[in-house]
C-alpha cells in the first residue's frame, strides 16, 4: 500500500471519483497522509481540460490532484464497475460528485457500495444535495455565492454587488466535506458501520463563507445578519483602506489599546481626546472625519514604512499586496507556505503547499498529480490481495461521534469560536476557558445586549469556566484540567501559551495523549508571525482584497463585511484535529495542529497563484465578468436591487439559454458558436440577457433557467433563507432557545446529512463563568469552600448575576 509516513491519516484508503466539484476534498485528505486513488475514464477526466491551461496542462487539475495516485475505469463498462466495487471493498472512504441518482442507475450507488463494504463511508458532494426540489439543478461557484448569501453583502453601498474572486464556494465545500467524511469514519471506528454522507455545496456555502445564522465578526457588532441593511452594508469604515505613496494599506482598530496607539500616532488631536472614542461605536460615528486625518498622515509614506510604524505602536495594519508580491513574499517562502515544484511532467511552478502543519511538519504538496492511468497496475494488484469485507454489524441508533471527548477551548472571536462549536455539536464536552480581564471580543455588542444572537450561535453546546491564567493558581488549575482532557484549542498571537508556561512541551509531558490545535493569522513562524492579525488584514496580505473589487470605482474594495476565512480556517483545523484523533487511536499519542488563516486563503487560490507564477500578470480582478465563456455574469432582475447570476459554459447550455430568453437569432449567429466567439461579443450577449432578466423576478428567472439546464442563481439575502424551498426541505435551519434573548433563534444544522450521525444538540451558549463551579467540582473534585476561596481570590470567576441579568 502507498504510505505517507509520519502523517496522521497514513493507512487510510480513499477512492476519489470527484470531478470538477470540490476535488480539493480528496487532495486535503491526501495531504494529511491518506492513500487517495483518483479514478478517471480511460481518456482522462474532463477537468484535465479545464481552464486555465498552460502548455496543455490544466492548472486546476494539477493543484487539486497532487499527492494522489491515478487509475482509469470506464464506469459504462460492467467489468470496470465490478473493479470499482472491488476497490471499494478495501477502502475506507469513497468520494463522488455525480448528479443525484447517476451512480444508482449504474448499479454502483451508495447502497450498492455499502452492500459490498458495510464499513465504507460514501461522501456524495452535489450542488444541492440528494433530496429537495433543487436536487437536479446545476450549480457553479457563482450560483452558490449568489444563493448562499455572500453576494448580497459584497460590494459598494449603492452599487451593484460584486462576486468574490476565485472559487471559494467549491473550495470551502471541499473542506467541510472532508470534515463530514472524517466524522463518519470516526463513527465507523466505534460502530463498525459506514455511512452515506450527503453534502450540499449550496448549504455548505451558506454555512462557511459568510454565514447569516452563525457567529459574525466585528463588522456586525453583534447585530444579526438578518437585521443588517438590505443593500450592501457600509462596513468599510470599520476596516478602512488608505492610499499611500506606493499603494494601499488597511488598518483594523478594534480594541481600546489599538485606538490609543493610533491616537498617539496622529499626534493626539484634541478633537478625538474624548474617552467616548475609546469605544468602537464612538469611533464609528466619527469615522468620516477621523479617516481624513489618517489619510493625510499616510498619504506620503510607503506601505513598508506604515506597517513598521503601525507594528511599533500596536496598530493592526497590513499592506495590500498584489499576487506577484504574494508569490515573492519572504514570510510565505520562509514558512514553506509556497513551494516550487513539478506540477506536471516537465512543468515547474510556484504554488501554495497546503492547509495545515501537523506536529511541526507541513502536511502539504509532496508529489505531482498522476498521469492518466499511471498507477493502474499497482492499484489493481493491491485490490486483488484485499480480503472481502466482513458482515455488517447491527445498525445502532444515530449518535454523535465525539461523545466522551473533552476539549478545553481558549478560542476567541470567530475562528476560535467556530472550531470549538464544531466539536461541541458532535458530542464533545467543550469547556470555554475565559476571564473578564481578557474578554472574548465576540461577547461585545454595540447594543449592550447580555448575549447576542451571534455569540449564541457560535458558542452553543459549550460550558464556560472562568479561570485567571495570569495567576499561578489559575495556571495550575488549567494544567489539572489539561491532564484530564483530550484537546486544547487556541487562536492567540503565536507564543502566548508558551509565555504562560502552557506550551505543548509542558502540557504534553502532563498528558501525552493531548492534542493541541492553534490558529493564527499568519502562522507561528516566519518574519510576519508576530504581526497583529485579523481577517481583513490577512485578506490584504494574501492579495485577496486587491482582487475582490468593484472595477468601476477607484479603489472599489468590496471585502469589508465578510468574515472569510475565519469559518473555513476553523474547519481546516477541525479536519486536522479529527485526523490527529484517528492517529491517536493507532499510536496512543497526541500531537499538535497549527493553522494559519493566510494559508487557508492561499490554498483556496492555488490554481490562480500557480498560473500567476507561470504567466505573471494573469491573476487580476475580474469583477462580475467570467473569463472563459459568455454569458457569465450578474444581471439585473425585476424589482429593486434584485440580481441573478447566469453562468454558461459550453454549446449545450448556450443553446438552452437562447431558447429560454427567446433569442434564436443569437443561436443562429455563427460568431457566437464557440466560447471564444461569445467572449469576443460579450457586450451583445449581455445586452440580450439583461433585456430578459430585467423584466423577470429573480426567483422566476432562476427557476426557468435551471429547468432548462442553465446554471443560474438569484442573489438571495439571509432573510430569504427561511422561505427557501430547498433549505426548508432539507432542514438546513433549526430553532434554538437562548436565555436573555426573548425569542427563538434560527440556527444552522449540522455539516451534512448522515445516516448514522445525529443532528447537533442545541443547548444554549454560556454566560461568562456560568459553569465554573460545575467544572471545579466535577472535574477537579474541589469542595465548595475551596471554590469560594478561589473566586474570592480572583483565581476563578463565575457569572456576575448583577451584570448579566
Amino acid at each position: 500500500m502507498h504510505a505517507a509516513r509520519g502523517l496522521p491519516l497514513a493507512g487510510l484508503r480513499v477512492i476519489d471519483l470527484a470531478d470538477g466539484k470540490a476535488e480539493m476534498c480528496g487532495r486535503f485528505l491526501a495531504d494529511l497522509g491518506a492513500d487517495v486513488i483518483r479514478v478517471e475514464p480511460p481518456g482522462g477526466a474532463p477537468t484535465r481540460r479545464r481552464e486555465p491551461l498552460h502548455e496543455g496542462v490544466s492548472l486546476y487539475f494539477a493543484t487539486h490532484n497532487a499527492n494522489k495516485r491515478g487509475i482509469t475505469l470506464d464506469l459504462r463498462d460492467s467489468a470496470d464497475r465490478g473493479r470499482l466495487l472491488d476497490l471499494a471493498a478495501g477502502a475506507d472512504i469513497l468520494i463522488e460528485t455525480e448528479r443525484p441518482g447517476a451512480l444508482d442507475r449504474l448499479g454502483i450507488g451508495a447502497d450498492a457500495l455499502l452492500a459490498r463494504n458495510p464499513a465504507l463511508v460514501v461522501v456524495s458532494i452535489t450542488d444541492f444535495g440528494q433530496t429537495g426540489p433543487y436536487r437536479d439543478w446545476i450549480g457553479t461557484d457563482w450560483t452558490h455565492l449568489a444563493l448562499g448569501g455572500v453576494l448580497s453583502r459584497s460590494g459598494i453601498p449603492g452599487r451593484e454587488p460584486v462576486l468574490p474572486p476565485g472559487p471559494p464556494a467549491y473550495e470551502s465545500a471541499a473542506v467541510q466535506a472532508a470534515f463530514a467524511g472524517l466524522l463518519a469514519y470516526l463513527n465507523r471506528l466505534d460502530t463498525g458501520r459506514g455511512d452515506h454522507v450527503d453534502c450540499s455545496v449550496y448549504e455548505m456555502t451558506a454555512q462557511t463563507l459568510d454565514p447569516g445564522f452563525g457567529i459574525g465578526g466585528s463588522a456586525t457588532g453583534g447585530v444579526p445578519a438578518t437585521e443588517l441593511p438590505r443593500g450592501r452594508p457600509d462596513a468599510g469604515r470599520l476596516y478602512p483602506i488608505f492610499r499611500c505613496a506606493d499603494g494601499y494599506v488597511r488598518i483594523c482598530l478594534l480594541a481600546r489599546r489599538q485606538w490609543r496607539g493610533m491616537f498617539a500616532w496622529l499626534g493626539e488631536p484634541e478633537e478625538f481626546a474624548d474617552p467616548k472614542y475609546d469605544t468602537l461605536a464612538g469611533r464609528f460615528g466619527a469615522s468620516e472625519r477621523l479617516h481624513v486625518l489618517i489619510g493625510e498622515l499616510f498619504r506620503d509614506r510607503t506601505r513598508d514604512e506604515l506597517v513598521a510604524r503601525g507594528q511599533e505602536r500596536g496598530v493592526p495594519i497590513a499592506a495590500l499586496l498584489d499576487p506577484g508580491e504574494v508569490l515573492a513574499g519572504p514570510h510565505f517562502l520562509a514558512r514553506g507556505s509556497l513551494v516550487d515544484a513539478e506540477v506536471a511532467p516537465g512543468l515547474t511552478g510556484r504554488l501554495p503547499s497546503g492547509y495545515v502543519e501537523v506536529n511541526g511538519v507541513r502536511a502539504g504538496f509532496r508529489h505531482r498529480a498522476p498521469e492518466v492511468g499511471e498507477h493502474n497496475d499497482e492499484v489493481f494488484a493491491e485490490a486483488a490481495r484485499t480480503p472481502p469485507a466482513g458482515p455488517a454489524p447491527a445498525a445502532p441508533a444515530p449518535r454523535r461521534p465525539l461523545e466522551g471527548l473533552r476539549v478545553l477551548d481558549l478560542g476567541v472571536i470567530v475562528a476560535g469560536a467556530e472550531l470549538g462549536r464544531l466539536l461541541a455539536d458532535q458530542g464533545a464536552e467543550v469547556i470555554k476557558v475565559e476571564s473578564r480581564a481578557y474578554p472574548d471580543g465576540s461577547r461585545q455588542s454595540l447594543t449592550g445586549q447580555v448575549i447576542t444572537a451571534s455569540f449564541a450561535r457560535g458558542h452553543r453546546n459549550k460550558l464556560s469556566a472562568g479561570i485567571n491564567l495570569r495567576s499561578p493558581e489559575g495556571l495550575d488549575i488549567f494544567k489539572r484540567l489539561a491532564a484530564r482532557s483530550d484537546v486544547i484549542l487556541s487562536n492567540f498571537k503565536p507564543g502566548t501559551l508558551e509565555s504562560l508556561g502552557l506550551g505543548y512541551d509542558v502540557i504534553g509531558e502532563l498528558n501525552p495523549r493531548i492534542i493541541m490545535a492553534d490558529s493564527s493569522a499568519l502562522g507561528a513562524s516566519g518574519p510576519w508571525s508576530r504581526r497583529m492579525g485579523y481577517g481583513p488584514l490577512v485578506r490584504a496580505s494574501t492579495g485577496l482584497t486587491g482582487l475582490w473589487r468593484d472595477t468601476g470605482v477607484e479603489g472599489g474594495f468590496c471585502d469589508a463585511i465578510t468574515i472569510y476565512p475565519d469559518h473555513i480556517a476553523a474547519r481546516v483545523a477541525a479536519v486536522a484535529v479529527l485526523a490527529a484523533l484517528i492517529e491517536r487511536r493507532r499510536t496512543g499519542r497526541g500531537g499538535t495542529v497549527s493553522v494559519a488563516q493566510a494559508e487557508t486563503i492561499l490554498t483556496q487560490m492555488s490554481t490562480g497563484l500557480l498560473r500567476e507564477s507561470l504567466r505573471p500578470g494573469t491573476l487580476t480582478p475580474h469583477g462580475n465578468t467570467g473569463e472563459w465563456d459568455a454569458p457569465q455574469g450578474l444581471y439585473p432582475c425585476a424589482g429593486e436591487d434584485e440580481w441573478c447570476v447566469v453562468s454558461v459554459e459550453g454549446e449545450e447550455r448556450w443553446r438552452s439559454l437562447c431558447r429560454v430568453i427567446g433569442r434564436d437569432d443569437l443561436l443562429a449567429d455563427p460568431r457566437l458558436a464557440t466560447s471564444a466567439g461569445r467572449r469576443a461579443h460579450r457586450g451583445l450577449i449581455d445586452a440580450a440577457v439583461t433585456a430578459w432578466t430585467a423584466a423577470t423576478p429573480p426567483r422566476e428567472c432562476m427557476r426557468r433557467l435551471q429547468e432548462a439546464g442553465v446554471p443560474a442563481g438569484m442573489m438571495q439575502r439571509v432573510t430569504e433563507y427561511l422561505d427557501d424551498p430547498q433549505l426548508r426541505a432539507r432542514g438546513f435551519l433549526r430553532e434554538m432557545r437562548q436565555p436573555h434573548i426573548g425569542h427563538t433563534l434560527p440556527t444552522e444544522n449540522g455539516p451534512a446529512a448522515f445516516r448514522g450521525i445525529a443532528d447537533p444538540e442545541l443547548r444554549p451558549a454560556p454566560l461568562m463563568g456560568e459553569h465554573t463551579r460545575l467544572v471545579a467540582a466535577k472535574l477537579l473534585g474541589l469542595a465548595e469552600p475551596e471554590v469560594d476561596r478561589l473566586i474570592e481570590a480572583g483565581v476563578l470567576e463565575e457569572t456576575d448575576t448583577k451584570a448579566e441579568v
